[in-house]
Order: C-alpha cells, then sequence, then structure tokens
C-alpha cells in the first residue's frame, strides 16, 4: 500500500490527522485510484477511528497510541480502514499498536461484512453441529457445489458432543456457498494459533468459535472463486486464525484483554466486553 503521509506533513498534529487522510482520499477518488463500497461512509467511519485512538494507549497502558505510535503508520492504518470499507464503531476492526507501529486487524465481523458486499449475497450464516443433530450433506455434480439436503438441529447442546460445524453464504433465492468442517479440521485450524486451541475462548465457547472458523473458511472459499471477487479477494487475505497468531503478543501481555476506548476486548476472538461482563460469555 503507498503511505499516504509524506514528508511535508512530519509535523501533523493528532487531530488533524483524519483530516489529512479524508483530504488524501478525495484525491484518490478523483483520480479514480480508489473504490469506495456502497452506502460506506468513509468520513464518518475516521471519525469513529480517532474517537478510539484519542483513548487508546499502547501496551505500557500509559502512553496514548497517538503519540506513541508514528504518524506514517498512524495514517496507513486509517487508510487500510477505509480501502477495506470497515467501520470500528461496528466493532469491523481493531487498532493495534506493535513497537511504533499501528495496524489495522479485521474482526470477524468485517470478514462476513466484506463477503456481503459481492453481488447476490445477502447473509452469512454459521451453525454448530452436535452428534444428536441431523446432518445430511449432499453434491451437485453440475455446479459441483456441496449442499446441505436436511439439516434437523437437536436440544442437545452438550459442547463435549460437538462434532462440526456448518458455514452458508446466502443468496436471494438459495444457497450460494455451503462449507462443512468437522471438529478435528476445525481444531487443526485452531492449532495454527500460538494459544493452540486452549485459550478460555476455546475451552468455555467452542460452538462460537466453531462457526466463527467455518464461516471464515466459508468467505474466503466463496469469495476467492466467485466471479466479481476481483476487488474483494486481495482484502481478504488474512485468515482469522493469522489476525489471531499477529495478536498473540497482545494476549500474553494483556492478559488476554486489550484496554480500547474505555472497553475490553478480547483479542483472542475479537469481541468488546463491558467491563462488568469480562468474567462473562464474550458472545
Amino acid at each position: 500500500m503507498t503511505n499516504i503521509v509524506k514528508a511535508e506533513d512530519k509535523f501533523i498534529t493528532e487531530k488533524s490527522m483524519t483530516d489529512v487522510v479524508h483530504n488524501r482520499i478525495i484525491s484518490l477518488q478523483s483520480q479514480n485510484a480508489i473504490d469506495m463500497p456502497t452506502n460506506y461512509s468513509f468520513s464518518n467511519a475516521l471519525k469513529s477511528a480517532y474517537l478510539i485512538l484519542s483513548e487508546q494507549k499502547m501496551t505500557d497502558k500509559k502512553t496514548p497510541v497517538l503519540q506513541g505510535c508514528s504518524q506514517e503508520s498512524v495514517a496507513n492504518a486509517l487508510l487500510d480502514m477505509v480501502v477495506q470499507g470497515l467501520n470500528p464503531s461496528k466493532n469491523q476492526c481493531y487498532f493495534i499498536p506493535y513497537g511504533n507501529q499501528l495496524t489495522l486487524q479485521r474482526s470477524y465481523l468485517g470478514t462476513i461484512a466484506l463477503t456481503k458486499r459481492l453481488p447476490g449475497v445477502t447473509d452469512v450464516k454459521g451453525y454448530a453441529i452436535y452428534q444428536a443433530d441431523k446432518l445430511e450433506l449432499g453434491f451437485d455434480f453440475v455446479t459441483g457445489k456441496t449442499t446441505v439436503k436436511e439439516f434437523i438441529p437437536s436440544t442437545d447442546r452438550d459442547p463435549t458432543k460437538l462434532k462440526g460445524a456448518l458455514g452458508l453464504i446466502i443468496g436471494e433465492k438459495d444457497i450460494l456457498h455451503v462449507e462443512y468442517m468437522d471438529i478435528n479440521q476445525i481444531k487443526a485450524a485452531w492449532y495454527q494459533g500460538s494459544m493452540k486451541g486452549n485459550s478460555g475462548a476455546h475451552k468455555n465457547f467452542s460452538d462460537q468459535m466453531a462457526i466463527k472458523t467455518v464461516i471464515n473458511r466459508a468467505c474466503k472459499t466463496y469469495v476467492n472463486t466467485a466471479d466479481d471477487s476481483d476487488k474483494i479477494a486481495p482484502l481478504m487475505s488474512k485468515s482469522i486464525e493469522v489476525v489471531d497468531n499477529e495478536m498473540q503478543q497482545e494476549i500474553e501481555e494483556n492478559a488476554g484483554t486489550l484496554e480500547i476506548e474505555g472497553e475490553i476486548v478480547d483479542v483472542e476472538t475479537g469481541e468488546i466486553l463491558d467491563t462488568e461482563d469480562t468474567k462473562k460469555a464474550p458472545f
């Protein structure tokens, strides 16, 4: 990505940073060098980002992020947010400092938002599958797609009987893509993170983590094979597992949480936890 801060911007004030990014985006638009998602207000997203960053602290919990991180990295993180069409006020992304560099991390909700921008996609759903559930998958030899022939959920939601997860990309008239992962595949994906699937979230809320894993794979698979994915696919290059890996430094240094804008973020799951709810389920 081209750096957005130039040498002449060296002494930009913290408050004017979003204005500089805003003006650069307007300039890029006039040159047809950047595409904005439909119904996306980058001005509102930048305002939300500034409010969040003005309250966020570095890992020492003392130094403000806008002072501890380089102006260039702040500006480029903001540009990355706009290019992806994400809004931090909707928990679609988080700003994470590494040393003096501010980085943007897309959340699980942001991945869904990107997928729903593809033509014909109306929703993305995920379901935990238990041993007592009745799930029968099929295969369409004409389209080469997996299909769901029958799915009857049971009332038995014993977490020890979780056997997989089902992800669906839903269109206006039918199911566009079906992704199924059995529990071994899911655990293999979790094992890619430094927590090896042994975090509190994975142990206590395995069904929700399984749903997030299968939806992430469903989104990436569908985006990379869809006809209109040429603009979206590059933005989906990082999987949830990769993002989790990159956040492990924060997990280790902050006991699994990071304070952002006065709230507690579970950086393993990418969920906002109210201060009073940090001991409760993050879903």
